[in-house]
Order: C-alpha cells, then structure tokens, then sequence
C-alpha cells in the first residue's frame, strides 16, 4: 500500500528529532566521530569509467565482522553510519547491519548506484529502519563513461517515491566527461518533480582533488543552483565550499578526517577518505580516543582542492561549533561589489538570525541580552542533561 504524503511526512518526525540531537551532540564536543562510511563489500555490478572504488572479485565482508565493527563504530560515539561500496546492496545481509545500526541509535544511510532497487527490496529497506538513500546519476543516456543513467534508473526512483519511508537524495555529477554535461540539469528537475532532496557535485581525480571544470560544466552548475531548492546545509555548502570548487579555487579549511570523518575499507582499516587510502591505516578494533584527538588537529595537505562533500560537511560543524559568528558570516557571505546578490543579512533565514541573537556570544564590545543569556543557558543545560544520559 502506497504511503500517503502526509504518513510520510509524520514518520519523518521521529528522524528529523534524531538528526536534530546528532547535531546537538557534536556542536557540544568534538571527542567522536560524526560520520563514519564503511565498506559492506567492495565489489559493485557497473564499472563506471572515472570511479576508483570497486572492483568485481570481492567477496562481502563477513556478516559477523561487519556487525563487530558497526559495534565499535557505537562505541567510539559515532553518530552517522553510511554503507558505500562497490555496491553495498550485493551484501547478503544489509538488511541486519542497517538494524544493528539503529540498535546503537545511530543514524543508519546507504550510498547506492540504484541497479538493484525493487519495491520488494524498498520495503525491507523500510522495515530494516533506514533513515537515508543517496543515488548518483551521471547522465540521461548511459554512455562509456558511466552506466548510471536516468533512462535505467527513473523507474527505480518511481518506486522510491511511491514506497520509501526514508529521506532519499539524488546527486548529479558535473565534470565526469559524459556525452552530454547538460543532462546533470534534467536529472535535477526529474529528483525535484518527484520530491526528492538534490545536491550536485564537482568530479575528483584519484586522489579527491579537483578536476578543472570546463566553462559549460560551469554554466550548468549555475543553472542548478538556480533552480534548485537548498536547504540551510545545502546553501550554506555551496558558498563555504562548492563555489570555489566550481571555479577552481583553492577552499582554506581544516579537515577532520581521520577523527569527526572516518573512512572504514573492506578490511577493517581506518583511512582518512576514499581517495586517501593508506593512512593512518589502523585497525578499527584497534583505534582509540587519542587517534580521534590526532587526527582532528593534523593539518591534511589534500585539504584544499578536496572535493570529498562528506569530509566539507563534518567540518562545517566543527567550524560551527569552535566559531559560529565567523561560520554564519562564510554560510552567509555579505554583499560582492559590483553584483546584486544580497547582503549577508538579507541571505540569512529568519530563524537563523533568531536563533543567533539568542545563543551566539556578542560580537567585540556588544552586550549580551538578559533574555539571551537566558535562553543559551536553558539550551546548554538541556543538552547537558541529553549527554548525561547518552553516557547512562
């Protein structure tokens, strides 16, 4: 039976309060992981031509050592769990690794080419308690660059429509060297049409760098932010990160990889991104709070022609939480001379600009209000309880 807008929306609730206390929890410490991505098996059924991360050999990590490493991901706090692949649905058993994710109450999401959707599938995925589903597609057609195609997949995002009770987003590449760059727009009107979230991303070379974008990638890339409808992370994504990615412009930022961002490959090691195997390379079982506190203050000389989104996002919280006055003015740039984009004030969302005159520390030689500080202490308290009881 097909969910109705509105039980679709009611679901969502209960996700929308676990994502919100998520990010309550790593606004307030930097001591664990937000993100992990771990690999369920590296073999994928497509071989798209730019990606590095699959093979068609391997077999599925065993269930029982998946289920050891989801165990310690919970204990080192992490608040994200994310299968990525090869193609995570070819494991036997994701079904019960999504469930024992959400035992520990962490958010449980799934990276996926889309091949292997079914509604009988959808409806287990449903049932294991997914929270979230990414697909990227590269192209109208399916061409000799990638087999991720509109063509073969719109029928599987029909069905994601009719029967997911997961968030589910759809990610147009632009820069992969398909036939035709301007199919990243038609995608982004079909995921739009059918009521899904939407991001773009720049393509990577093998080592997560920048690839330069061609002008008409550019133009593209434009024309969908135009016509997209960002949410606060995704607006605020673009103009700390993506912009200048699209331009070719160097990001300064610290990356957390490695400590709020951990990559977990098909054999237990941690590594800093999938473009960056190979180090710090320990052992999951193995790595511990002073890795965590390593890795959140090494300098990354990838950082800053990264392209890797996920790594961006984590540090956007960090950045947040260490300076919110000078994130909310990066999220919201002010006024660029000579244009008529609008001033930062004008940008930010009321309940942004609410919210930052209640909680945010005064600005050099303002005072705080009464009612301010009122209701940051309420705040810090609340989630000083939450914390309280997370250590229970």
């Amino acid at each position: 039976m097909m969910p109705t807008a509105l039980v679709r929306k009611m679901r969502s609730l209960p996700r929308r309060f676990r994502q919100a206390r998520m990010i309550a929890r790593a606004l307030k410490s930097h001591r664990h992981p937000i993100l992990a991505q771990i690999i369920p098996t590296r073999r994928c059924n497509l071989s798209c031509a730019y990606c590095n991360e699959y093979d068609k050999v391997s077999n599925p990590v065993p269930t029982a050592e998946m289920l050891r490493r989801i165990d310690r991901l919970a204990e080192l706090g992490t608040g994200i769990i994310t299968f990525s692949g090869g193609e995570p649905l070819l494991h036997p058993d994701l079904d019960e690794l999504i469930r024992r994710i959400r035992s520990h109450h962490c958010i449980a999401t799934l990276i996926t080419n889309g091949y292997l959707l079914t509604p009988d599938r959808i409806r287990s995925l449903n049932r294991a308690g997914l929270d979230h589903l990414q697909i990227s597609i590269d192209n109208v057609q399916p061409d000799q660059i990638s087999k991720k195609s509109l063509k073969v997949l719109d029928r599987k995002l029909e069905w994601l429509a009719r029967y997911a009770e997961f968030d589910v987003s759809i990610n147009s590449v632009i820069g992969a060297g398909v036939s035709h760059p301007e199919d990243a727009l038609t995608i982004t009107r079909r995921a739009l049409e059918l009521g899904f979230d939407t991001t773009v991303g720049a393509i990577h070379d093998h080592t997560g760098q920048l690839r330069p974008l061609p002008e008409a990638d550019k133009a593209i890339y434009e024309q969908i932010q135009h016509e997209g409808k960002p949410g606060f992370w995704a607006f605020a994504y673009d103009n700390l990160f993506q912009k200048n990615l699209v331009s070719g412009r160097a990001n300064e930022w610290h990356c957390r990889a490695g400590s709020r961002y951990l990559y977990i490959c098909e054999d237990g090691l941690v590594h800093y991104c999938s473009q960056q195997r190979g180090y710090p390379a320990i052992p999951l079982e193995k790595y511990s709070a002073s890795d965590l506190e390593r890795e959140y203050s090494t300098t990354k000389p990838c950082a800053p022609y990264c392209t890797v989104s996920c790594v961006h996002r984590v540090a956007m919280i960090d950045l947040l939480r260490e300076k919110p006055r000078e994130a909310l003015a990066r999220f919201f740039p002010p006024l660029i001379q000579g244009t008529e984009m609008p001033a930062a004030a004008a940008q930010m969302p009321f309940g942004v600009k609410v919210l930052s005159a209640l909680f945010l520390p005064p600005a050099e030689g303002r005072p705080q209000s009464g009612a301010a500080r009122l209701m940051a202490g309420a705040v810090k308290k609340a989630l000083g309880v939450h914390s309280a009881r997370q250590a229970r």
